[in-house]
């Protein structure tokens, strides 16, 4: 067989030549369109980090009352582990003879910073004696627990992200990824021509891509840039990428971004990316804050997260933790002692902290009004911090005692109980803060999987005899709280037909008190007193509470014959307990952005719509109506503090409410079926109990204080059967009572005046 000439083989040389050069152009020209491509990312936003959405912070203080329950609940929830020890690391609590010994875990977020410390909280029954930092010996007045999580506004791809800087990561953790990652990250310039080789070789006797042989710079490339499939096409772009970023960007900027992006495990069904948000996730902890042997931990997870998770193969994350370690030795990073220090160490992990959407009608109320500021893709993808009025305690109690309360009415009432779970007897509740307006806890409806829709928020029902204290507040001008009112059947025309109103129950006085009518819930007198006061004014009054629904002038509007929404209820009701102030509900505290800057403040909006006089007169009638009128089962329940409130029931018996207050805390419970099926229960039945539950849940909202007496109130002794002044000696039942200054009585008792000789002083 003839040779080649010469020619030929200088014809297939140039060929090769001018194909080489032609793939060199071709790689320039895609490494330029890679330079674009890397500057243009790594210029704007790096990731898309989902907006985190806090509770309030919980404040303990010397002699303030906890439920315990419910109170260790929300640490366990916050991550808090216990211990049958003195707690030695942050996230561990122990509680021993009357002693919660809490070790405070790191707090660094937007918004908030705290390094944790060791607390002593001593404990007498259910009050808290004193609180005392361990490390200086300290007492202290008020201690601060963090925010629990409660809802992530996520984008497409459910990642949880902590950015951190790389001056924040500590020297062991950057050695230890090193070390069993890329020990010659500092040396290569983005690729590794050894651990190619090594990894070529693996590949090339196991026949497919088993070793990948990637230096720190192309997991990097590989993560951010392309899809996870193993190719040799995908391996050369990886490496072109890898080379473009080094040539591109210094290694101390290329190893921050690997930090923040490799890929740590899976909380749920989110994963954890970040070696900041493993910090937390694993221990509990702040990235600077990491140990040595923690730090391996860390490094070892890269390889495979889940299969080397503490969480659940604690032997095998302590075997591969200890190869980290080694690596570390072997590179010079760590001596002897150290080394035999960290393997002795046990892996303790903090708790996995819960996640899922919380509280899940409050972050539906919060959603909308977050809507009114921020494009849903900024809420996903910008890293807010969003810290909001919730009380967790509060939000776990409310919810019980609904859930409880209904299952109790159903067992006592079999006639009440539904087969299917959509037509199944409701409930709402929602507790506030009556000065601010803060909501603290709000439940929609029964079981939020089954329906979603947000009675508090967005039903309309008939308010009952709950409306009453706005009727009798038109009146407060010329009458007060021992004027008499009739209780006479009374027929009234209304649009051409007779209406005659009844009482829920018979009473046979003819005449009867303004405070003992609103007590008892007297519909009789409360009409009355509407016709005698004049219902433009009644209509006038209520409309200026806030309400949103039409309030028309006619008899029945006296007796809540007209729809609310039950949350401008509760904030009318804010009215009485505020000092005539109503206050915008408010579920937003603050906003902060990632590098914590406040975006939002959210300052409570206040709106006056009666003198504090009047509002106190209608709180001490309130009083009285849970102590003498239809609420006072209360006292039975165990509610022995100062409360004001009124009951509630509709027309055939179709809504249950009750309304109630302290000076710090209102409650509102609405009982009822959404078709309008009657219940054949009244408020003080249905809706009631279920106040009384949840209040005696959350002892750490109720001071027990008095309600304050505003200037302009005054006391004088009555007959309680004609409602003038007292004369001592003849009238048979006397009472002090709180009046208007300007409108107080001012005659003795006529009913019970001597009918000869000089009467007595009526005072």
């Amino acid at each position: 067989m003839a040779g080649k000439s010469p020619r030929g083989f200088k014809t297939a040389a140039l060929f090769t030549l001018f194909f080489v050069l032609l793939a060199g152009i071709g790689t320039v020209i895609y490494c330029f369109y890679l330079s674009f491509e890397i500057e243009k990312r790594f210029s704007g936003r790096r990731w898309q980090i989902p907006s985190r959405v806090y509770s309030d912070v919980t404040l303990l203080y010397p002699g303030q009352r906890m439920n315990k329950a419910l109170f260790f609940s929300k640490l366990k929830d916050l991550g808090y582990k216990k211990v049958s020890q003195p707690p030695k690391i942050k996230g561990e609590m122990r509680f021993f003879d009357s002693v919660l010994s809490l070790f405070l875990k790191d707090v660094q977020r937007p918004g908030m910073r705290r390094e944790g410390y060791l607390v002593r909280i001593d404990l007498n029954a259910d009050r808290i004696e004193a609180i005392r930092r361990e490390d200086t010996r300290e007492p202290l007045d008020i201690l601060e627990i963090e925010p629990e999580a409660l809802m992530l506004f996520f984008g497409d791809e459910r990642e949880q992200r902590r950015l951190v800087s790389i001056d924040q990561v500590p020297e062991h953790l950057i050695h230890a990824v090193l070390a069993i990652e890329d020990n010659r990250f500092f040396q290569h310039p983005g690729i590794d021509p050894i651990g190619m080789v090594r990894a070529l070789l693996t590949n090339l006797r196991s026949g497919s891509i088993r070793q990948g042989g990637s230096t720190l710079t192309q997991q990097l490339a590989k993560n951010y840039f392309l899809t996870p499939e193993r190719t040799f096409s995908r391996k050369i772009r990886e490496v072109l990428i890898a080379l473009t970023m080094e040539a591109l960007y210094d290694k101390k900027t290329i190893l921050e971004i690997y930090l923040n992006e490799i890929y740590f495990g899976q909380k749920g069904a989110v994963s954890v990316n970040g070696i900041g948000e493993a910090a937390d996730f694993y221990f509990a902890k702040s990235v600077e804050a990491l140990s040595l042997d923690e730090c391996a931990l860390l490094a070892g997870l890269i390889k495979a997260p889940n299969r080397y998770t503490p969480h659940s193969h604690p032997d095998a994350a302590k075997s591969r933790r200890n190869r980290v370690l080694h690596a570390m030795f072997q590179e010079g990073y760590i001596d002897q002692k150290q080394l035999k220090d960290a393997i002795s160490i046990p892996i303790r992990t903090a708790a996995i902290e819960r996640y899922g959407k919380r509280a899940p009608y409050f972050m539906d109320y919060l959603s909308e009004q977050l809507a009114h500021l921020y494009p849903k893709e900024v809420l996903s993808g910008s890293g807010f911090s969003i810290y909001t009025t919730l009380d967790t305690q509060v939000q776990r109690a409310a919810e019980n005692a609904l859930s409880e309360g209904l299952k109790r009415l159903e067992n006592h009432h079999p006639e009440l109980k539904r087969p299917k779970r959509e037509k199944r007897l409701q409930g709402g509740v929602i507790v506030m803060h009556p000065k601010t307006g803060a909501v603290l806890a709000m439940v929609g409806g029964r079981d939020y999987s089954i329906s979603q829709f947000n009675r508090i928020t967005l039903a309309k029902r008939q308010p009952g005899s709950t409306i009453k204290p706005f009727v009798y507040l038109s009146a407060l001008d010329r009458l007060n709280p021992a004027s008499m009112l009739s209780n006479a059947p009374i027929t009234i025309m209304v649009d051409g037909r007779q209406w005659q109103p009844k009482n829920y129950k018979p009473i046979y006085k003819r005449k009867i008190r303004l405070k003992d009518a609103l007590a008892q819930s007297v519909n009789l007198a409360t009409v009355d007193l509407a016709m005698d006061v004049g219902l433009e004014k009644v209509a006038k009054t209520i409309e200026a509470f806030g309400f949103s629904t039409p309030v028309e002038p006619y008899p029945a509007l006296s007796l809540g014959a007209f729809e609310v929404i039950p949350l401008e209820l509760a904030r009318a009701y804010c009215g009485f307990a505020g000092d005539g102030v109503i206050p915008f509900p408010l579920s937003l505290k603050d906003v902060y952005d990632e590098k914590g800057t406040a975006l939002q403040r959210k300052y409570m909006t206040l709106n006056p719509v009666t003198s504090p006089s009047k509002a106190f007169l209608i709180t001490s009638m309130l009083e009285y109506a849970v102590t003498r009128g239809t609420g006072r089962s209360l006292s039975r329940l165990g509610i022995h503090f100062p409360a004001a409130g009124k009951t509630g029931t509709t027309n055939a018996y179709r809504d249950a409410w009750f309304v109630g207050y302290t000076p710090e805390v209102l409650a509102l419970v609405w009982v009822g079926f959404d078709d309008n099926t009657s219940m054949e229960l009244t408020g003080a039945e249905a809706a009631l109990p279920i106040w009384a539950e949840l209040m005696s849940a959350i002892l750490h909202r109720i001071s027990g204080n008095e309600f304050r007496v505003p200037e302009g109130i005054v006391t004088e002794v009555i007959c309680v059967e004609s409602g003038q002044l007292a004369l001592r000696s003849f009238c048979p039942v006397v009472e002090e009572e709180f009046f208007l200054k300007e409108n107080k009585p001012e005659m003795p008792c006529s009913l019970h005046a001597p009918r000869f000789g000089r009467q007595e002083e009526g005072r």
